[in-house]
């Protein structure tokens, strides 16, 4: 049978993203003073202004105007062409103390919100990732790249990779189609950008033995792509859940990450739902492997659990077992009360080698239980 998987992955400079990575930025200003701050923070990105709002509850200072103009700074907003610079945007901010009856579950241990939690895992790629979501947030990556490092010194910050890859009887056998949308200055013509994409990064693909001469390839469509960022679209933090996670091939269940602290479920949790997958399928005893779970508000552990190895067999309850499921089980197993958030808003949080990305590290002892 014949069916497709694909995914999405943003440049940093989309308006999304850059909600993103300033609300996980402040997060890990305020986490880097006080590991213990509970924040839910978002920001709304516009035309020359930015709208910081949010929660949080903190021994710490946080200069967030600063921080978010920083950002953009950082990621390459630097210019007033752009129609929107970290040297001259309105930074405006709304924060208010955590609600006290949201309060009363988290000093217990409790879940700092009630959430459908998804993990997934597939034997697919080397990462255990879906193949589309590997390609995809490797162009936006290079794309980012390729301008921040100046080698392509005509492309702007905004842009967008989407993948789509055919499968025959539930396994990958050729990229359908790539679609880049790459924002570039307007003195390029359109034959010269699609000539460098393609050699820089179409050509230097790594997973080059799934793209054939059928793989349709499309870069910026509509010829021109001048115009873009907070300039042509407003941005809100959480806007690209699928993106974040594991594109078309798993569910999302809703909530985005960014912003969040590690007792807000939805966030920490996602991350212990991806490692269980991983290591269910790392150990061999599944090609793929989806993990839903549901914590309810002021509860200690999951209200809900089911893991799906697309198998008769029912494994769920050995992860009882293995795994420490509870708010805090989760915070202290992964070591999420450190300033790491910033770096995982950008090019997914799952699949990714990094050293702080402890839900991504394969263990030892658990491979072995789970091969017993």
């Amino acid at each position: 049978m014949i069916t497709i998987q694909s995914a999405e992955s943003v440049c940093q400079g989309h308006p999304d993203k850059i909600a993103d990575i300033i609300a996980d930025a402040i997060l890990d200003d305020l986490i880097r003073q006080d590991p213990y701050t509970r924040a839910s923070i978002e920001a709304v990105i516009t035309t020359g202004v930015i709208y910081v709002a949010g929660e949080i509850s903190t021994t710490a200072y946080s200069d967030i105007p600063t921080i978010a103009r920083n950002t953009l700074i950082d990621i390459g907003y630097t210019k007033s062409e752009y129609g929107f610079d970290g040297y001259t945007a309105g930074v405006i901010t709304s924060i208010s103390d955590q609600s006290p009856e949201l309060a009363l579950g988290i000093p217990s241990g409790g879940a700092g919100d009630t959430s459908i939690i998804v993990g997934y895992a597939t034997n697919e790629t080397e990462n255990y990732m879906p193949l589309a979501c590997n390609i995809a947030n490797s162009i936006t990556e290079k794309l980012d790249n390729l301008r921040k490092d100046d080698i392509i010194p005509f492309l702007r910050p905004d842009g967008k990779a989407i993948v789509v890859v055919e499968y025959k009887d539930g396994k990958p056998v050729r990229v359908d189609s790539i679609t880049i949308l790459a924002q570039h200055e307007p003195y390029v013509s359109e034959k010269e950008l699609k000539e460098v994409i393609m050699e820089e990064i179409i050509k230097k693909l790594q997973y080059q033995n799934y793209i054939d001469e059928k793989t349709k390839i499309i870069i910026n469509p509509i010829g021109r792509f001048v115009i873009g960022g907070p300039m042509a679209d407003t941005g809100l933090t959480g806007r690209k859940t699928i993106a974040d996670a594991y594109g078309t091939a798993a569910a999302s269940g809703g909530s985005s990450f960014s912003g969040k602290d590690p007792t807000k479920i939805d966030r920490s949790a996602s991350y212990m739902a991806r490692m269980i997958a991983k290591h269910i399928v790392a150990s061999g005893l599944a090609d793929r492997c989806n993990v839903e779970m549901l914590y309810v508000i002021g509860m200690d552990y999951p209200v809900s659990i089911n893991v799906n190895i697309y198998q008769e067999k029912n494994i769920t309850k050995y992860i009882k077992e293995i795994f420490d499921l509870s708010v805090n089980g989760i915070i202290d197993f992964l070591d999420l009360r450190r300033p790491i958030y910033k770096k995982t808003s950008s090019y997914g949080h799952f699949g990714r080698n990094d050293d702080d990305f402890k839900w991504e590290e394969l263990n030892k002892d658990i491979l072995s239980k789970l091969s017993k």
